[in-house]
């Protein structure tokens, strides 16, 4: 029975340091090949048609009130915050990925029918993505948009930075 118990402690004297070893050398390699740069990788750098950006959409008819609801709710949270997020003062390459982004978004959103309504927003609303600031204040409005179509209470857009807050890192 000593034998074992003085074998299982040496086991984790030794197996747990050469764990915490090799995970901090992961994890500092992980972080020193991270690249914080604007380039795109070559290998992911498919030009992409506007028709793709700017087509119909692809989704079906989604039946399910519940499963609607809770899609847009976490649709509007992720819209809100990745404005919130957005930079203050984007480069021409930013502003184009938000802008194909919500497209995008137009398209594939799961519910065919708010996609569809959407859409028809984004024709009279189009994307403001020339700030952080410009593009939290276009989500709100649509957002009120959707909302007053649905009688939904609408948002006071002159408080959607406190609720939606950036949490950004110094730079």
């Amino acid at each position: 029975m000593r034998g074992i118990v003085g074998l299982t402690v040496i086991t984790f004297l030794v197996i747990i340091p050469t764990l915490v070893y090799f995970n901090s050398n992961l994890n500092s390699t992980y972080q020193e090949n991270i690249n914080y740069t604007e380039e795109f990788p070559t290998h992911l750098s498919e030009n992409v048609d506007q028709n793709t950006v700017h087509g119909g959409v692809i989704m079906p008819k989604l039946g399910n009130a519940t499963i609607k609801a809770e899609l847009g709710r976490s649709s509007w949270k992720l819209l809100h915050t990745m404005m919130a997020r957005f930079p203050e003062r984007p480069t021409k390459d930013q502003k184009a990925a938000l802008r194909s982004f919500i497209y995008l978004f137009s398209r594939l959103y799961p519910c065919g029918e708010c996609a569809k309504e959407f859409q028809m927003i984004l024709e009279k609303h189009p994307p403001q993505v020339s700030s952080r600031e410009a593009a939290s204040l276009w989500a709100c409005a649509v957002h009120n948009i959707v909302n007053r179509r649905l009688l939904k209470e609408e948002f006071d857009c002159s408080t959607v930075a406190d609720k939606y807050k950036c949490g950004c890192a110094a730079e």
